[in-house]
């Protein structure tokens, strides 16, 4: 079991009903807002092919074409509309776009904007631990509505790290961020770069930078994930289909 990761898993735990409400939701929005050619040229922009048949109804046509999309795809649409991004349908998140599809890890890096130097850096080393870093300011796409990616990314983080650089106790966002992952039961590991935790999770010892370089710290992060309990088996996941896909690449002929 890989736990909720991916398309294809989400749409096969959601409920038949909860599909069915969202599918209707956006095929009344193009029937309001779009000609049949309209709605095919739109539709074609998501990859969804036209329905098979003669139809005399916007809204059916819409709906049966909508019938094959994945939630992430339909969850796109429905920002591109205007209809205030879906997030979580049922008890199901809906992945960012950069977590689509995604099998690694899945860790919520909060950090302040002008600071998004180090909050990459720091994804890109966690990325050989098989942990799948989302740093706001460089993985929503400009198409995308900002703030229901970054909910979409809170909904299924896995964890989070909060980078604490001088004045992230200041900021509304990332203090958000934080008391969301909290609310949520999320675990949350404190990065100590310049200023101490503040709040509830000031009472638990934060993880500090020192001298050392970004790779040592995606490796602390990394071990204190494989440790704890509420994380250990989610990562022991990522780390064993990353493993598979490896040793399926050494089948193939050179």
């Amino acid at each position: 079991m890989l736990g909720l990761i991916g398309e294809a898993h989400l749409d096969a735990a959601m409920k038949v009903s909860e599909r069915i409400d969202v599918i209707n939701r956006i095929a009344k929005e193009l029937q309001e807002r779009f000609r049949f050619a309209e709605i095919d040229v739109y539709l074609h922009e998501f990859a969804i092919p036209r329905p098979e048949g003669s139809y005399t109804s916007k809204w059916t046509y819409s709906r049966d074409a909508l019938s094959g999309a994945d939630l992430a795809t339909l969850g796109r649409i429905a920002d591109d509309l205007g209809m205030g991004g879906l997030t979580k349908v049922g008890s199901l998140a809906i992945p960012p776009a950069n977590w689509e599809g995604q099998t690694d890890f899945r860790l919520f890096i909060s950090h302040l904007a002008k600071h998004k130097d180090k909050a990459t850096r720091l994804k890109s080393c966690l990325a050989v631990h098989a942990i799948s870093g989302f740093v706001a300011h460089e993985d929503i796409h400009p198409t995308l509505e900002w703030q229901a990616e970054i909910e979409r990314g809170l909904f299924s983080m896995d964890a989070m790290v909060a980078v604490h650089t001088p004045g992230f106790s200041e900021s509304m966002w990332c203090q958000q961020e934080v008391g969301f992952a909290l609310g949520r039961g999320v675990k949350v590991i404190s990065l100590k770069m310049g200023e101490d935790p503040t709040g509830f999770i000031s009472k638990r010892q934060a993880l500090p930078r020192l001298d050392r370089k970004a790779e040592d710290v995606a490796a602390e992060i990394a071990t204190l994930l494989a440790k704890d309990p509420i994380t250990a088996g989610r990562l022991q996941e990522a780390v064993a289909v990353r493993q598979a896909a490896f040793a399926a690449d050494d089948d193939i002929p050179f």
